[in-house]
């Protein structure tokens, strides 16, 4: 018992310079967090269903799970990006970058599809600095796989079909100033409270190179 407050004596006696580190993280991650500009997200669900006559349930499912993973990679195409920009949903052009490159990164961070497993349903987030922006960009690559789905699929008979209309998010979402917050402040605990066991080393080989030499 004696041997771990020994151990844990530096920390104790150091809390004051662990916390102030802590918080210096914080502080930094939610100040960088600044440095980009903050989005706002707006989220849609689109259901997929396949006839595919008499067959058991749990085949119709992987069936439309297996769409749904098709149509979700399809929404980074630069093809679709195209076909989103012509849906007559306003979306302002001068937002992405003329560069194909950069485009086609900047298209695949500003929006997000996942496939839920359990429903075979399809997920389209979108992001932008504009709240409006992001619900229109919803709004247009729901359009698109509603009525061009089909053709990044190989299966027939599917119905595409937007179940919930989007909704926004009231803050911006990215980046997670909260997630950042912590982060800094775990990483900056960890960082004061390494230093303090360093210096409390180095202390006590100090001291102990002195005793030998006595």
């Amino acid at each position: 018992m004696a041997y771990r407050y020994a151990q844990l004596s530096p920390l104790l006696s150091g809390w004051v310079t662990i916390v102030l580190a802590g918080v210096i993280g914080m502080a930094l991650a939610v100040g960088l967090s600044f440095l980009r500009p903050l989005e706002y997200s707006s989220t849609t669900q689109i259901l997929i269903t396949q006839e595919l006559g008499a067959v058991d349930a749990y085949t119709a499912s992987r069936s439309a799970e297996r769409i749904a993973d098709g149509l979700a990679s399809a929404v980074y195409y630069s093809t679709f990006f195209q076909k989103v920009m012509e849906s007559g949903y306003g979306i302002d052009a001068t937002y992405f970058s003329d560069d194909a490159i950069t485009l086609r990164k900047q298209w695949q961070k500003t929006v997000e599809a996942t496939v839920s497993r359990s429903s075979g349903s399809l997920s389209i987030t979108a992001y932008h600095t504009d709240v409006d922006q992001a619900k229109k960009i919803a709004q247009a690559v729901a359009y698109v796989l509603t009525n061009e789905g089909w053709t990044y699929t190989s299966g027939g008979n599917i119905t595409v079909q937007v179940v919930d209309d989007p909704l926004n998010s009231r803050y911006p979402v990215r980046p997670n100033l909260l997630v950042n917050g912590c982060s800094g402040l775990a990483l900056g605990l960890l960082g004061g409270a390494g230093y303090i066991m360093i210096a409390a080393e180095r202390t006590r080989r100090r001291h102990q190179f002195m005793h030998d030499e006595d």
